[in-house]
């Protein structure tokens, strides 16, 4: 049997569990998670072996209604993965599909010449009367090649959403050897893990005003790695939130971006962490640059 490989692009509102679902296909963990909307800032490449085919997944930044220049880019950025996808998924959450951020979505998605499939997950959380009526209702008002009702969560309805996938990808040889989850440097994953960990701690102090860089990355002799990072903020007040007293919040947060580091790197790390306030980092052009973004959006 010949092998196939294509790209399949993951688009939705923010908090729509996207990541989630990457993670879940390609059966560990590649994208960051958190309960905050946006997490996602970048085109993140995940890798799926299913049978002769590989399923390259473009998990997205969420889509909505961008005011700021950062928000701008990091949409722009999804309906650029849509352009250059084979297929698209539309992922929705089951509890929160109809909203404004829906129908910014659903009217893009009418102008692209693209068809998608729609994916409706977190299932386990709604009656089943009110998914079906909410299945028919989406797909009156866009012509959906597919509709698919998961739990990303639990594994519900993954295995067919699988199977579709990889009969759908065109001819041609895998781009990844079959062992690789993700196309994303070791630089960069560095910096989202801290960043997740930082979200998960201080989602409700600090929304989005920060960002991390990983700044060094040392190769020691022992087979370890010191990793040096810089979290950037935009006031004093938030380094100090970051900092916690006697700087034991970032102590904390960076033990737990260490542990798992060291599971995904499957070596010991050495990170440290710095501190500092950039007030306009989000107007920087080279913040852009390092994610992927266009900053001239």
């Amino acid at each position: 049997m010949s092998q196939k490989c294509g790209f399949v692009a993951i688009i939705g509102p923010p908090n729509a569990g996207k990541s989630t679902l990457s993670n879940a296909l390609v059966g560990q963990k590649v994208a960051i998670v958190t309960q905050k909307a946006q997490t996602t800032r970048m085109r993140l490449r995940a890798v799926v072996m299913h049978g002769q085919a590989q399923i390259i997944l473009v998990d997205t930044p969420g889509i909505f209604a961008a005011k700021q220049r950062f928000d701008r880019a990091m949409v722009n950025e999804a309906w650029m993965g849509v352009n250059d996808a084979d297929e698209v998924l539309v992922v929705l959450d089951a509890a929160r599909a109809d909203t404004k951020e829906i129908d910014i979505m659903l009217d893009g998605l009418s102008s692209s010449k693209k068809q998608a499939s729609m994916v409706i997950n977190k299932i386990d959380a709604v009656r089943n009367d009110s998914l079906l009526a909410l299945v028919q209702k989406l797909n009156e008002r866009v012509a959906f090649k597919d509709t698919f009702l998961i739990s990303a969560l639990t594994g519900d309805g993954l295995e067919r959403l699988k199977d579709t996938l990889a009969n759908s990808m065109p001819e041609g040889p895998w781009l990844y050897p079959e062992d690789q989850a993700a196309d994303i440097p070791s630089l960069l994953l560095a910096s989202e893990v801290m960043r997740e960990k930082l979200f998960l701690r201080l989602h409700q102090e600090l929304p989005y005003a920060l960002t991390v860089e990983t700044e060094k990355w040392e190769n020691k002799k022992d087979g370890s790695v010191r990793i040096e990072q810089i979290v950037y903020v935009q006031r004093d007040s938030q380094k100090a939130i970051v900092l916690g007293k006697g700087g034991q919040t970032i102590k904390e947060i960076g033990a737990q971006a260490r542990e798992e580091l060291q599971e995904m790197f499957e070596r010991r790390v050495h990170l440290f962490t710095f501190v500092k306030v950039r007030k306009n980092w989000q107007e920087d052009p080279e913040r852009y640059r390092m994610l992927g973004l266009d900053y001239k959006v």
